[in-house]
């Protein structure tokens, strides 16, 4: 006897629908039940919210107004059965930062709302950092009715069809909701976007006011699953051997592993080793190799290192993985001028194929190396017989640049011209804090400019997951913006934001969200009161600065405890003082700031330098003309 039982059908409200839904223990157990074949007929709206569930989009970050009215009413009642969680957020660029760190660091999706006109703008100018780093968000913004009966407040005042979706593309991959039926093809694009294995990105949804509310009729197990891929490989041997050979051959072997390298620190520490090839990072993948091995040789490009942009300036054989040659970790096409040959692992076919005289191994990198490093060890065990001159001689840099770091960080502190006193320089006042990190297992998030470039010259990562450096984009204010992804997370990470004064104040809002969200995170404020990393730019280029200093003094403490639930701390101008204050951030259980007086001006201890080039400026010229004369 048949005792099954036929699921009951959902009820016809969207209040009913939620709760029913969340007794059913979630969309997907109500699919899997069987509960769901038939079409229903439910808002747009609502019908996006489920979409995105089946995707696994659970979390929302949201700044409602007059365009998202109506989704932000099935949030409002789906949140309440427990099936979504919804955050607000006071700057729709910080949101963007915090989605982005979201998934970034924690592998979770998330989706962002907005209005239509200013507000969508502003969270599609913050998507830029998921653009440049390759990070899957969702973008929903609300856009201009599709009736056509005249200009909608806050849409771009042009008598055009279709203007944010225009943009939108633009700027990665969209779809405009103009018709409800187009949702299921909608969410298929979506999905292969955000959930793309090596080009995600943000995808952007834009949602007429008038559509929003519309009925649509749909099957909700037929909405798209978030894709699953398998890992690529060449599909023959060629290739493979061809690169052993060459590897094997010649002696001065350089990797350069980018930012798609992170995934892969097993496999790349096991090429490495097999082949004999000297590692150069890029300021994203900082830790794929520990700071202590041997064959690591730290950073190289425009700011580089002594050891890293000695391998660049020697190699011969370029192995490349997972990089997109970015200008300032590429010298803008000049950082290997004595390079003959490429074996470039990539997973783009067009990333792959970048530099000349290419052994293009297009796939999953990790799969990749571990063929080549099989491949070195049947046919060639003998590949690191004859770099043993090399590595010695990259060892010997790498000495160098240690004993430079070590004098820069012991220096006596100079007196800044501003601060009118000795203060800690900004790679003292880093390398301080990049320790006590360590030490607690915290997560590193710099900010663009001389933050980020002391920062990826000074840290000492042993894994990829110590340190978040947003050089994609370089976007000011991403790191302080990050640290709500430690709250929105399931399982967050204490995270230190090591930002300047002027990415600061790009993002300052983080103090309401951080208390009303409950991080448990650092602002470490290096205040040298101005755009360090421009006004060094502009000195060295043109012997002056211009516009770049700031004559207004702010207390940033006061400022910070000016906000209830906020410990402010003065990180003093020594290191024992600092030490104390991130010691007394640590131990408070919500969002702390650390306000850390830091020097700016030629005394030789106050950066790490610059060791390559960069085609910028007044060096367009030279750079241009050494480009004409690369090989590769």
């Amino acid at each position: 006897m048949n005792t099954s039982r036929t699921p009951s059908p959902p009820p016809a409200s969207m209040d009913g629908r939620a709760a029913w839904l969340g007794e059913a223990g979630g969309l997907d157990a109500a699919i899997d039940a069987g509960a769901l074949s038939e079409p229903l007929c439910l808002p747009l709206a609502e019908a996006l919210v489920l979409g995105l569930m089946r995707q696994g989009v659970t979390k929302y970050l949201a700044i409602f107004g007059h365009g998202s009215t109506a989704l932000g009413e099935v949030l409002r009642v789906y949140e309440k059965r427990g099936l979504v969680r919804c955050w607000q957020v006071r700057n729709e660029v910080a949101m963007a930062h915090a989605g982005t760190a979201l998934r970034w660091v924690y592998g979770e999706p998330c989706a962002l709302v907005t209005s239509i006109g200013p507000g969508a703008l502003q969270a599609m100018a913050g998507s830029l950092a998921a653009a440049s780093n390759g990070i899957g968000v969702y973008h929903l913004y609300g856009d201009e009715t599709t009736h056509g009966e005249g200009y909608n407040m806050q849409q771009v005042p042009k008598p055009a069809q279709g203007l944010f979706g225009t943009m939108t593309a633009l700027m990665g991959e969209s779809y405009t909701l103009h018709s409800p039926g187009a949702l299921r093809a909608a969410l298929r694009q979506g999905a292969m976007r955000v959930f793309h294995p090596w080009r995600a990105g943000p995808f952007y949804l834009n949602l007429p006011i008038n559509t929003q509310p519309a009925e649509v009729r749909v099957r909700l197990d037929a909405l798209p699953v978030a894709p699953r891929f398998s890992p690529s490989i060449p599909s023959d041997e060629a290739g493979i051997s061809e690169a052993a050979r060459l590897i094997a051959a010649v002696s001065r072997v350089a990797l350069k592993a980018g930012g798609g390298s992170r995934p892969f620190a097993r496999s790349l520490r096991r090429f490495v080793e097999s082949s004999g090839a000297a590692a150069v990072l890029s300021p994203g993948s900082t830790g794929v190799l520990p700071d202590d091995h041997p064959q690591n040789m730290h950073v190289g490009g425009s700011k580089g290192s002594i050891s890293g942009n000695f391998v660049m300036e020697e190699a011969e054989v370029l192995v490349v993985v997972g990089s997109r040659a970015v200008c300032q970790s590429d010298c803008s096409g000049t950082g290997w001028p004595k390079v003959r040959h490429v074996v470039n692992v990539n997973a783009d076919p067009g990333d792959v194929q970048h530099y000349n005289r290419t052994i293009a191994l297009c796939g999953d990198a990790g799969a990749v190396l571990e063929r080549l490093a099989d491949r070195l060890g049947r046919d060639h065990p003998q590949a690191r017989d004859n770099k043993g001159e090399w590595l010695a001689s990259c060892a010997r840099k790498k000495d160098e640049w240690r004993a430079f770091k070590a004098a820069q960080l012991e220096a006596v502190p100079p007196v800044d011209p501003v601060w009118g006193r000795a203060v800690l320089t900004q790679p003292q006042a880093i390398s301080i804090a990049a320790a006590f990190c360590k030490e607690r297992g915290a997560l590193k998030f710099f900010d663009a400019g001389d933050v980020q470039a002391n920062g990826f010259q000074l840290v000492e990562d042993d894994s990829p997951d110590e340190s978040v450096t947003e050089a994609g984009a370089s976007y000011m204010g991403f790191a302080v913006s990050a640290l709500l992804s430690g709250a929105l997370a399931e399982e967050g990470r204490y995270a230190v934001a090591f930002t300047g004064d002027g990415s600061f104040t790009m993002n300052p809002q983080v103090l309401i969200d951080g208390v009303a969200h409950g991080v448990r995170g650092a602002i470490l404020l290096l205040d040298n009161r101005r755009m360090g990393a421009i006004s060094q730019l502009q000195q060295a280029q043109y012997g002056a600065e211009f516009r770049t200093s700031d004559t207004v003094a702010v207390d940033y403490v006061r400022m910070a405890e000016s906000v209830a639930g906020v410990r402010a701390l003065f990180g003093g101008f020594d290191r024992a003082s600092l030490r104390r204050a991130l010691e007394e951030a640590f131990a408070y259980p919500g969002l702390s700031l650390v306000h850390v007086p830091v020097y700016f001006g030629d005394h030789p201890s106050g950066g790490m330098g610059a060791y390559g080039r960069w085609n910028v400026g007044n060096w367009c010229d030279d750079v241009q003309e050494r480009y004409t004369r690369s090989m590769i």
